[in-house]
């Protein structure tokens, strides 16, 4: 009778060491995200995730991508989406200057390594941005009051330096605690731990909320019911696969020659896992961000222009679903080419003699493969796409009232990183136990 492996995860010490470091990083990360930064006014923070309209979706939206840090403007009020946005900034740049893309190809372990280096570097003004971004919004969003004081000149320089180093050191802070769970816990994981811990954090608060409801306390049956009908569609969706089919040789042993080996490519429907949702959310962030910026323009238009960005980029409206369900697909799109390219099938394949019928080997096979994956990436990315848009827009469907209460507990976009990050820590955890020897195949 096959036990499964997983009833041994704590008898290996090293599994069992990576675990335990991997959750006490986190419990470090959640902790810090408590600690408010330097000269804020809690009591008008606190105000700021009851702001209705567009701004409270914009804030309400910025609270969920970090984890609650920003109801308490806490100094990871950023979480880690600067270095996510110096990441998109850096791979956008690598098709367009042919002397990256070279570096890339040439040497993968030195790119990657210059990558790591120069994201790093990136995050610094990335984090400035972000941080001037938000404390504007939330000085914008209070009117006459100020959350923070914050300028460049007379007696509120020192206090304003002190804000935007502490939220910039919390960013740092929240990147470093992930290489370190990468290095040492669950091995390339740690910054998807780190967002997963920040949206997980506010499931409990947000089922109180629905609980305690005297109007729509009803409604955790069906929330129930959505979640488990989304995360079998995206199980599903991830595990999709294309299996090619290709030859490889027959092998000399001794004297003899063995018959050509049938085997398969396979191709998934959804490669990319759930990096296009980080992707899409920071960038469309990003613009309001830069916004508050000039929504105190005495310019006219220039002020018209930054008020309408925040309004369409509040996570409110028609427009704001629409342009998001784009940004998911485009960027399925562009980061499955990305990686596809990277593992290179065409030249691999050829190097072990093997051969796809019909299919010459080499770059035809890397020109045929990538036209299948691209055509299987459709549907993934259309289903990503829907997903992530869904709560947005069933929100313009729902009665005032209702959008106030946390109905999803969390959005179909959180659920994807969620279900993503879950899924593939599972893996890298179950090829660990293999790799010390408790497959279940062997266990009986």
């Amino acid at each position: 009778m096959k036990r499964s492996a997983w009833r041994y995860l704590w008898k290996s010490k090293d599994i069992r060491r990576k675990l335990l470091i991997s959750l006490a990083l986190l419990a470090i990360y959640r902790f810090a995200s408590n600690v408010p930064v330097p000269g804020i006014d809690r009591e008008l923070v606190s105000q700021l995730t009851r702001t209705s309209g567009a701004a409270g979706g914009l804030i309400n939206l910025l609270d969920m991508l970090s984890g609650g840090a920003v109801s308490n403007f806490s100094v990871l009020a950023m979480g880690v989406y600067p270095y996510i946005t110096a990441q998109i900034i850096l791979q956008l740049l690598i098709p367009i200057i042919p002397a990256l893309e070279k570096k890339m190809q040439d040497d993968p372990r030195e790119g990657r390594a210059w990558m790591e280096k120069w994201t790093m570097i990136l995050t610094i003004p990335m984090a400035v941005l972000s941080a001037i971004g938000q404390i504007n919004i939330f000085n914008a969003i209070l009117g006459q009051s100020v959350a923070v004081r914050f300028g460049f000149s007379g007696d509120v320089l020192i206090p304003t330096l002190a804000t935007l180093l502490s939220m910039i050191a919390g960013t740092m802070f929240g990147v470093w605690l992930g290489e370190l769970i990468s290095e040492f816990g669950i091995r390339g994981q740690g910054l998807s731990l780190i967002i997963f811990s920040g949206i997980v954090s506010s499931l409990p608060r947000n089922l109180v909320t629905l609980v305690t409801d005297p109007t729509w306390w009803w409604l955790i049956f069906i929330v129930v019911t959505l979640l488990v009908v989304t995360i079998y569609a995206i199980v599903y969706v991830q595990e999709g696969r294309r299996h090619v089919p290709v030859m490889f040789p027959g092998r000399r042993v001794g004297s003899r020659m063995s018959m050509p080996v049938k085997s398969t490519v396979p191709l998934m429907v959804n490669m990319a896992g759930m990096i296009p949702i980080i992707f899409a959310q920071s960038l469309m962030t990003f613009p309001t961000i830069l916004a508050s910026f000039f929504v105190n323009s005495k310019t006219k238009w220039v002020h018209n222009l930054a008020l309408g960005i925040q309004k369409v980029l509040g996570g409110q409206g028609v427009i704001y679903p629409i342009l998001f369900f784009i940004m998911v697909v485009l960027f399925t799109f562009f980061y499955t080419d990305i990686l596809f390219a990277q593992q290179n099938y065409g030249e691999n394949l050829k190097k072990q003699g093997a051969q796809i019928p019909g299919v010459a080997r080499g770059a035809p096979t890397q020109r045929y493969l990538t036209r299948v994956q691209r055509r299987i990436t459709l549907p993934g990315a259309l289903f990503l796409g829907v997903v992530a848009a869904l709560p947005f827009a069933l929100g313009l469907l729902l009665p005032p009232d209702l959008q106030t209460t946390q109905i999803f507990l969390v959005s179909s976009s959180g659920l994807l990183i969620v279900v993503g990050v879950v899924r593939d820590t599972f893996s890298i955890i179950e090829s660990d136990l293999k790799s010390h020897g408790y497959d279940d195949r062997l266990i009986s």
